[in-house]
């Protein structure tokens, strides 16, 4: 049994966690494959901090080109963060004719056109089932068990840090700033949480699921995202009394002729199956024109879910070598993907519906004020609580909208906050509730 050989360049909380499931699992994997997946070499810049793992003595170099330039590695495994050094170390080991598997979303997002082309030219795989919702098999699902669906949409919880934000914000009425401090010290947000809160790391990732989606090229920057640090307890409470949730959701759709590409908080009905994912758990919910709605639901980060995603890499990889095969399925699951791309319908244009929150005057004829510029812009009112108790020297008015044109809502709110009656900035959300126009609120 010829053994297959692994480099791992990156030896933090991932790489720990491949390095524990290759050794725990080391028997299984060689039944299961009929030959041994030995890692070899293993690199990272420190090499003296203790790991929860321990790796046999002389294993560990501070030089990753140790790895790229062995000629008996068969798999690179990078998961050493970032883009610029992990594109370097990528691309030299897809020309060294090694095959790759990374949990890179950022650099997949934003260099995967060239990585994947580089990959097609060398003959050789990248697989990055770990770059997305961490131990969940989507990257699977979307490659192979759904290829016979047209996606007709997809909404996904797919930031942990956000959820547990969001979570801790709704059930306890934590503030923004309390939440992310927990979430920090519970591990589950980075000292510097900028990429998660902002929504940069749900959109790297909504990057890579339209391309398995859509069967096309990348386009990271043609997302339109918003983060979450702007969102007040308050607003999570009145969308429960509205009956809705409030998420970070990464959402696409396909009309056929272009496609939504965005991130943003989005108040969801609490019986829609995203409204029950807590804490720090990712779940997508794809639409497929065959099967129908799935939900593909588990622990989207953390040492060993992230490390299960790389070793089904390396496993499905070691199988083609074994048999003599490669690019067996292409990384975006069609030969011509890097050939096509599809047209983003820009924010301005989406119809969706709104929740707004208005820090008014308690003062006569301010309701008929604000109803009457969103009705000159064409947007109908479908509820409104209005509240009788100040906060912060202003009385809360909260209205949920029919479906409007986004760019009709931004020109309706700047007007709106123009008003001398208004106090501050309206707060806005959107809504994905299809039955909203149907339902009585």
């Amino acid at each position: 049994m010829t053994p297959i050989r692994v480099g791992l360049i990156g030896f933090g909380t991932v790489g720990a966690g491949v390095v524990e499931i290759l050794t725990r699992q080391a028997d299984r994997l060689t039944r299961r494959l009929g030959a041994p997946i030995l890692l070899s070499r293993v690199a990272d810049l420190d090499i003296t901090t203790p790991r929860p793992v321990t790796l046999p003595s002389g294993l560990l170099t501070r030089y990753p080109e140790e790895i790229i330039d062995d000629p008996q590695i068969d798999i690179v495994v990078e998961v050493v963060g970032g883009t610029i050094d992990a594109r370097e170390l990528v691309t030299q080991a897809i020309s060294r004719g090694k095959h790759v598997v990374t949990a890179n979303k950022a650099l997949l997002a934003e260099y995967g056109n060239e990585i994947f082309f580089a990959a097609s030219q060398a003959n050789v795989e990248v697989g990055f089932e770990a770059s997305v919702c961490g131990g969940i098999p989507l990257i699977l699902a979307l490659r192979q068990g759904l290829a016979a669906n047209n996606i007709q949409e997809l909404l996904g919880i797919v930031n942990g840090t956000t959820n547990y934000i969001l979570t801790r914000m709704s059930q306890e009425g934590t503030t923004f700033q309390e939440a992310l401090r927990e979430a920090q010290e519970q591990g589950y947000a980075e000292a510097d949480p900028t990429l998660d809160i902002d929504g940069t790391d749900a959109a790297h990732k909504l990057a890579i699921l339209m391309a398995l989606a859509y069967s096309a090229r990348l386009d990271f920057t043609s997302i339109a995202v918003e983060g979450i640090s702007r969102l007040d307890p308050l607003d999570l409470q009145f969308a429960k009394e509205f009956g809705y949730a409030v998420k970070l959701l990464a959402i696409s759709r396909d009309d056929g002729v272009r496609v939504e590409a965005r991130v943003h908080p989005t108040m969801i009905p609490l019986d829609h199956m995203l409204a029950g994912v807590n804490g720090s758990f990712n779940a997508v919910h794809l639409t497929g024109d065959a099967v129908g709605p799935i939900l593909l639901y588990g622990r989207g980060a953390g040492m060993l879910p992230t490390g299960s995603a790389v070793v089904a890499d390396l496993l499905d990889i070691a199988y083609n070598m074994k048999q003599g095969i490669k690019r067996r399925v292409p990384p975006l699951g069609a030969d011509n993907a890097l050939q096509n791309s599809r047209t983003v319908k820009p924010l301005a244009e989406i119809l969706t519906h709104y929740y707004f929150r208005f820090a008014a005057q308690d003062s006569p004829g301010v309701l008929s004020q604000i109803a009457g510029i969103l009705g000159k812009h064409h947007i109908s009112i479908a509820a409104v609580i209005q509240k009788g108790r100040e906060i912060q020297g202003s009385v809360p008015i909260v209205m949920i909208t029919h479906e409007a044109r986004e760019a009709a809502a931004q020109q309706a709110l700047a007007e709106i906050d123009r008003l001398p009656i208004i106090s501050r900035p309206t707060i806005f959300l959107r809504i994905e509730d299809p039955n909203l126009d149907a339902a009585q609120i």
